[in-house]
């Protein structure tokens, strides 16, 4: 026992000293797509090389190292999450508008069917220990479980609060943010029901999540400008670290030991190194596009992926529209690559 404790502090100090020695994170490459329609998550796969973007009713397909528009897959009305189920040759989206999951081929990207979910469908997370995909609802505060093999709807959880972003210890257990209650909800994904509930005092309405599944830590990121560190068996806050403002992702490096959070409203990309399974330092901030908010991390090219767009002034206020949001400038939308 102590020599594999052991072993493992020696591995977290290798990745601890990674960055240091390999260079700092900057902006990569940057490339504009364009098209209307905002967004919100995006997708790696890695194998495939593919990047898979929400795009309003559609998604943008593009190659992973050029950049590249290589399709679409149209009629995801209100599409805000894209799951890659690759063992089983399927992608799933999450049609906000629709209550729906379209469930497509991953090398044709041609629809093969489609799967009802509960009301306005967000984050959609695919469990390798189970091949059940986990279509969270934002606005009926349940989760659609989705069989990956046949497309059939295995059951649905009700989560009692507002769901975010999930993530799984491949093991059988999936993790979830409520924003609205402050809270990770841990699911049983065989059984389908709720396991445990956390509160994360002092982090306030967390959306981003990853995990460390070796070190059993989950990485919330918080709208109060901090990242929770939740040990992922007692749901106990472990520490916070202090991140930018407008969040609205996560992504753990397992390899490197490092967690990047992206910070929307300051346009940064805060990465926090991993020293231990308790104690966590920021090692760098990078200047990013105000409005990347959302990230996917390619675990081959230790890369990660953000969009962005430019956006107008906003409109005045109106009875209609009491807080209205700024235009995007048409064409501006774009994808970054950070790394080093």
């Amino acid at each position: 026992m102590k020599r594999t404790l052991a072993f493992g502090f020696v591995l977290i100090a290798a990745a601890a000293s990674a960055l240091s020695a390999g260079g700092e994170y900057k902006v990569l490459k940057r490339a504009t797509l364009g098209g209307e329609g905002g967004w919100d998550l995006l997708t790696v796969d890695p194998g495939a090389r593919r990047l898979y973007l929400s795009r309003s009713t559609r998604v943008m397909v593009v190659d992973a190292d050029t950049l590249k528009p290589v399709g679409e897959i149209p009629g995801t009305s209100g599409v805000h999450g894209i799951a890659v189920a690759a063992g089983e040759g399927r992608g799933f989206t999450t049609n906000g508008r629709a209550n729906a999951s379209t469930i497509f081929d991953l090398q044709t990207l041609k629809p093969v069917g489609e799967a009802k979910t509960g009301e306005n469908p967000d984050e959609v997370h695919y469990d390798p220990a189970t091949h059940r995909v986990f279509a969270f609802n934002g606005r009926s505060g349940d989760v659609t479980v989705i069989d990956a093999k046949d497309g059939k709807v295995a059951g649905t959880i009700a989560l009692g609060g507002k769901p975010e972003l999930a993530a799984s210890d491949g093991k059988g257990t999936v993790f979830v943010n409520l924003e609205d209650k402050g809270e990770i909800v841990a699911l049983d994904a065989r059984d389908l029901k709720v396991k445990a509930r956390w509160p994360l005092a002092p982090c306030q309405e967390p959306t981003g999540l990853a995990l460390d599944a070796a070190h059993r830590r989950l990485f919330a990121a918080c709208d109060n400008k901090m990242m929770a560190v939740v040990d992922a068996d007692s749901g106990k806050v472990v520490t916070t670290v202090p991140i930018g403002e407008g969040p609205d992702g996560a992504a753990f490096d397992a390899e490197r030991g490092l967690v990047f959070i992206p910070n929307g409203r300051d346009g940064t990309l805060t990465i926090v190194r991993e020293v231990s399974p308790d104690k966590y330092e920021v090692a760098q901030t990078v200047e990013t596009a105000r409005s990347a908010r959302t990230i996917a991390l390619d675990p081959k090219s230790h890369d990660v992926y953000l969009v962005a767009a430019r956006f107008g002034a906003a409109p005045s206020p109106s009875t209609e529209q009491p807080r209205p949001r700024p235009p995007m400038v048409p064409g501006s939308f774009e994808v970054l690559v950070v790394g080093r």
